[in-house]
């Protein structure tokens, strides 16, 4: 295992502060290494979506310190978070999140036009990833032309085009049958054996 990648300490997080307050998040610690390959469990209203937001950035907590890379994100402007989720962090989420008009390669480019990544460069890094994920055939097919598995096949492209040093993945196969869901969670422990940091 390499080093921290991740250090929360005593972290919290109050919803509704006061008589009626819900402790979404009550001082939970963890550091995860480079190189692991961590899943949350945890019952429904067990805090597992709150704690993935505060991961990825997309919240900040109530009290306690995030480490990501040995930077303190927990007290962050919105404007810095979002340069760090956008560096830091790939994304898989249940719904795929993949836009409607735009092709499989279009949908893995878009976030690396935000990364401000040349137009060579971002094709050559969009096929890479597509190619991992077994698409090469189908990079010129929208979402609707696509299945359930392919969809998240492109969205975990997307995730891992720029090469964040975490992959965040919220319940990726929570919109999938069991033939598809084995075929992604292959494609997740294919990453972590390549040395991906997934979460």
């Amino acid at each position: 295992m390499g080093d921290t990648l991740i250090k929360v300490e005593d972290l919290c997080k109050i919803y509704n502060p006061g008589e009626n307050e819900v402790r979404a998040l009550d001082h939970v610690n963890l550091e995860i290494k480079t190189g692991e390959f961590v899943a949350i469990i945890g019952q429904s209203g067990s805090g597992k979506s709150t704690f993935m937001n505060m991961l990825g950035c997309l919240d900040v907590p109530t009290s306690g310190k995030y480490y990501l890379n040995g930077t303190d994100v927990s007290t962050m402007k919105d404007n810095d978070l979002s340069v760090v989720r956008n560096k830091e962090i790939g994304f898989i989420f249940q719904g795929f999140n993949l836009i409607a008009n735009l092709t499989a390669l279009e949908n893995v480019e878009l976030p690396l036009i935000y990364r401000g990544i040349d137009r060579k460069t971002r094709r050559k890094l969009a096929v890479e990833s597509l190619k991992k994920v077994g698409l090469e055939k189908r990079m010129d097919h929208k979402p609707n032309e696509m299945s359930g598995g392919q969809q998240q096949r492109v969205a975990i492209a997307r995730a891992i085009a720029a090469r964040p040093p975490v992959i965040l993945a919220d319940e990726p196969t929570g919109n999938l049958d069991s033939a598809s869901s084995r075929e992604i969670m292959e494609i997740l422990k294919g990453m972590h054996r390549s040395g991906e940091t997934l979460i």
